[in-house]
């Protein structure tokens, strides 16, 4: 009898620790789930370039979020300066000392499946954004994880139906050597980014539906930077002259930078007869000022409040456990774990 009584015991004693440890690994392994209920979600946005004039005014719209939802939300921004190592350091620091949710802007992409084992391992959600990845499938390897970003194949086309809407309709201005060619430089991004390429080979491909023969002088990488593109035309301007009929910018910073180095030798200050013409992409505020000004043909445009809101929202729905696109106004794309927001034309009076 005290035998049976001693294994019985020892018996209990075993189903009890058993249902401990299993509580333990349930609170372990739903850790984002239950990320602190009513209390502030803490989200860390990690990018590439803090002082990027696109990253500039999504900033300021999540500081507006965090106002609004006094609280509910608290953002901390950490800059990497280019550097995947600053980067990896910044997020293993915020996931050791607690975090609820990441924003992720990636320096190198080719290291996204890296970053999502690291991060995978505490429950985190992760929201990429920005640049496009070259793959889907290491995000689809995460049940939470989430892509949210613009089409820039789209965006490129929205580039080229500008140039080619301008053509037809102020040729005598634009073809000033009456080649009956357009002859452009193309501003690119970066050399090995999805984003560059599909804006880069669709604003072009774009043109040349439309039966407007094209020449390129140049295709400058100068890494989205407003001084890189502004040093880089100016020296192109002193090779070409005005042989330059139109520069199309992967985006706004390096458009910018380019009609800054216009104007120094006299072109696109409103004299109709001495633009040349210059897209961007993004819409950012200088942009569209200078657009307005006819200092810029236009921008494809995407509003920045549209792109944090959907960002915010897809990111809040992965905090708790809710459809990514729960109460997001767009429909994800054919991978199932990205959704890309459109871009529309925003021109002024370059010829009018």
């Amino acid at each position: 009898m005290e035998a049976f009584k001693r294994i019985l015991s020892i018996a209990l004693l075993a189903i009890i620790l058993v249902i401990m440890l299993g509580n333990n690994s349930y609170m372990t392994t739903n850790a984002s789930t239950n990320y602190r209920q009513g209390s502030t979600v803490r989200v860390g946005l990690f990018t590439r370039d803090l002082n990027d004039d696109y990253m500039i005014l999504l900033r300021k719209n999540f500081e507006d979020i965090q106002k609004n939802n006094p609280g509910e939300v608290e953002f901390s921004f950490y800059n990497a300066n280019y550097n995947q190592s600053t980067q990896n350091t910044d997020i293993e620091n915020a996931l050791h000392n607690g975090i609820d949710l990441i924003l992720l802007d990636m320096v190198n992409l080719l290291e996204i499946r890296d970053m999502i084992n690291k991060i995978s391992k505490y429950n985190i959600p992760i929201v990429f954004f920005n640049r496009v990845p070259f793959s889907m499938e290491a995000i689809k390897s995460y049940k939470k994880a989430f892509y949210v970003g613009t089409d820039s194949v789209q965006g490129g086309t929205v580039q080229g139906k500008m140039i080619v809407d301008a053509w037809n309709k102020h040729k005598e201005l634009i073809d000033k050597n009456k080649d009956d060619v357009l002859q452009y430089v193309l501003l690119v991004g970066e050399k090995l980014n999805k984003t560059s390429i599909d804006r880069s080979k669709y604003s072009v491909s774009t043109i040349n539906q439309a039966f407007i023969k094209t020449e390129q002088l140049a295709s400058p990488i100068l890494n989205w930077n407003t001084t890189f593109a502004k040093d880089s035309v100016d020296a192109l301007f002193l090779r070409y002259g005005n042989k330059i009929e139109a520069i199309i910018s992967n985006d706004d910073s390096m458009a910018i930078g380019a009609v800054q180095a216009l104007q120094k030798y006299g072109y696109n200050t409103g004299n109709k007869s001495k633009s040349i013409i210059v897209v961007g992409l993004d819409g950012v505020s200088e942009a569209k000022e200078l657009v307005s000004k006819g200092f810029m043909l236009g921008t494809a445009s995407q509003e920045t409040t549209d792109m944090t809101n959907t960002i915010y929202t897809v990111g809040m729905n992965l905090v708790k456990d809710r459809n990514p696109l729960e109460g997001v106004s767009y429909k994800s794309d054919e991978t199932g774990v990205a959704v890309l927001l459109p871009y529309e034309s925003y021109t002024g009076p370059m010829f009018q």
